[in-house]
Order: structure tokens, then sequence, then C-alpha cells
């Protein structure tokens, strides 16, 4: 309960255009393969907004082309617009389909759930969360939802994401990260500046899954990502003796490579037959 008045206290202190802009990023990432479509209450439960306002949002969103509303059942489902926005200006992994296509070949290789995670200032964001096929006894989830944050150092892909920075960079956030933290979150500088350091010289990383789970995570970088704006991807997985976390890394590479390998054929083929 008192997180719940914490949360409800911070959108109370916010502009009223930032918490639309946020209500806005709730409808859309409430979209996946479990929720293809959705009703005004179902928005609503989820982010325990009002409905009459969740009704005037989504109908908004009819109106910008961003979202279909099938008049038989009240239901509501994407647009093509919806995916299209700013995908044109992304690396083509992203823009072709290919990093959609490299996280269902994932989980379907290994059943477990995997992350797409990148970095936006001081926190890690999980860009893409898709739950793993075991039994739901097993499958962590809780935390784990597109647009989710939590602090770079508090997760093993924040770690490998780190390694990708400058040392001075780096160790200034790792200093305004300590500095802000509360007591029970505090870590050894030096400690973690080695693990980040080991983590970018292995390619891989294994450790807390991070986002309020009980998981562990295995990791690699995603190749030819912006040095500014990287991404890692791995598996989620409960902890267990009978999961080889540096086999699960060495799929990871082996499928990442084979997948941009395929991509890079595909566009020479292209532009051999646009010639």
């Amino acid at each position: 309960m008192p997180e719940k008045m914490e949360e409800m206290m911070a959108m109370l202190r916010k502009p009223a255009k930032a918490k639309a802009a946020q209500r806005v990023i709730e409808v859309l990432d409430f979209f996946d393969e479990q929720h293809r479509q959705a009703s005004v209450m179902d928005i609503a439960r989820k982010y325990n907004r009002p409905q009459s306002s969740t009704s005037e949002l989504l109908a908004s969103l009819v109106d910008l082309g961003l979202l279909y509303k099938d008049a038989a059942s009240r239901s509501y489902t994407l647009t093509p617009r919806a995916a299209i926005i700013g995908s044109l200006s992304q690396p083509r992994l992203v823009r072709d389909g290919s990093l959609a296509r490299l996280v269902d070949d994932l989980r379907s290789q290994t059943g477990h759930g995997v992350v797409v995670i990148g970095m936006v200032g001081p926190n890690a964001q999980l860009f893409r969360w898709k739950p793993g096929v075991v039994s739901q006894e097993a499958v962590p989830g809780s935390g784990l939802a597109g647009g989710a944050q939590d602090r770079l150092c508090s997760t093993a892909a924040g770690w490998l994401l780190l390694s990708t920075l400058p040392t001075q960079r780096r160790e200034g956030l790792l200093r305004r990260l300590n500095a802000e933290a509360a007591d029970e979150d505090k870590f050894h500088h030096g400690e973690m500046s080695a693990r980040i350091e080991e983590c970018g010289r292995q390619g891989f990383a294994i450790g807390p899954a991070g986002f309020g789970e009980d998981a562990s995570l295995v990791t690699i970088l995603l190749p030819g990502e912006p040095h500014d704006r990287p991404m890692a991807i791995g598996f989620v997985y409960r902890p267990s003796d009978m999961i080889d976390a540096k086999a699960l890394a060495a799929v990871l590479q082996r499928s990442v490579q084979h997948r941009m390998t395929a991509a890079s054929d595909i566009g020479a083929l292209s532009i051999a037959n646009a010639a």
C-alpha cells in the first residue's frame, strides 16, 4: 500500500502534459502477443486509471490513427501506423523486423523468456519482453513489462551496457548512481567497476535480471548499434543447477550472429536486384 501511495503522489506531482504522454505510452505498451486487443476496462484496470478518462484517451488515439475500434465488441487493436511511427529511423535490425524474429527464435530454442534492454540516462529500460514457455510457476514476469526501468547497476544487462561507455563517463555515472541510491542499494565503487570491465572483456554478463524480479539473466550486446545507444539481449530464468548460463550465452552469440548474417545477405540481395 505505501508503494501504491508513493506512485500516486509521484503522478500528481507530474505536469499534466507529462502525465498525458505517459498514459499514451502505457496504452501502446499494453499491446503484445498476449494482448492483441483490449477493452477500456482492460486498460483502466491495468494502470489503475478512471474508466471515463481512459475511454477519452482511447477515442483520441482512434482519431489519431493509432488504434482501431471494433464497433461490435467495443475492443481496440493497434493500427499499422502505431508500428511504423519511429521505425524508419531505427537501425535495420529493428526496422526490418530482424530483432523481433531473433527474440522469437531464442525463445523457441530454449523455452526461456527473452529480454531486449537499452540504456536511457542512468537507467536500463526494458524495450522488449517475451515470456518463456516453461510452466508458469517457473516463469519470471511480474516486474518485466515493456517500458520498465531499473538502475543500470542493478541488472546484468546494465553492467554490460555500462561497459560500452568511455571510462571517464562510466565512472561519473557510477558515482551518480551511488550518490542517488538508498543506503541498502549502494555498492562498492571499485568492485562494480571491476565487474563491468570483466563483462566488457568476456562479451557477456551473467547476474541479476533486475526490474524487481528474483531471477537471473544472461545477456550479450547486440552488434552494430550506435556507440551511444547500445542494446543488450538475453535470457531470463530462475536459477537452477540444471541451467548452464555460459551455454546460454553461447546460444545467444550464435543466434545473433546467424540473424545478423541473414539480414546482411538479404540487404545485399535487395541492393543487387535494385541495380
